[in-house]
């Protein structure tokens, strides 16, 4: 199998709050069971993104990194907001014993470290890369539409 990208934006952003907008502007395409795979160098902006996933998706919480706890649920939405950070994961088995696998098939995830994680990404999903730019406080983000295509 190999994957079809479908590009939906790539957009230059010298501000978090910017960059929490164009979150915003994707939270308000997610559907129910969706997952965004989320990629970028520390400090990049990926829990600036998610805030702004969070804006739509769970407006009453208080949204921060969840770099030591691995996950930070919220419920203030009309659905489960799952916001994962796989940065210390070496495996599939600390992703079990998390408790990853048991999440309900319609939350909605925000996924950063993917790379470290590939095993984790679904066969549909949102790509959202965040990296810095020559000029310290720019990012470049790109977000695509990723789908597994049979080759055969």
């Amino acid at each position: 199998m190999s994957h079809l990208s479908t590009p939906i934006l790539s957009v230059e952003s010298s501000d978090p709050l910017y960059t929490e907008a164009i979150g915003r502007e994707l939270a308000n395409k997610l559907q129910p069971g969706d997952f965004v795979a989320l990629y970028g160098d520390l400090g990049a902006g990926k829990t600036a993104f998610t805030r702004g996933l969070a804006a739509i998706l769970a407006p009453d919480d208080m949204i921060c990194s969840p770099t030591y706890t691995i996950v930070n649920e919220y419920r203030s939405g009309k659905h489960l907001f799952c916001h994962f950070d796989m940065y210390r994961i070496e495996s599939e088995d600390d992703l079990e014993s998390i408790g990853f696998y048991d999440y309900p098939e319609d939350a909605i995830f925000a996924v950063e470290w993917c790379e470290k994680t590939p095993y984790v990404l679904p066969e549909h999903y949102y790509r959202v890369t965040i990296l810095k730019t020559d000029t310290e406080d720019k990012r470049q983000i790109t977000i695509e539409r990723i789908a597994e295509k049979d080759t055969i």
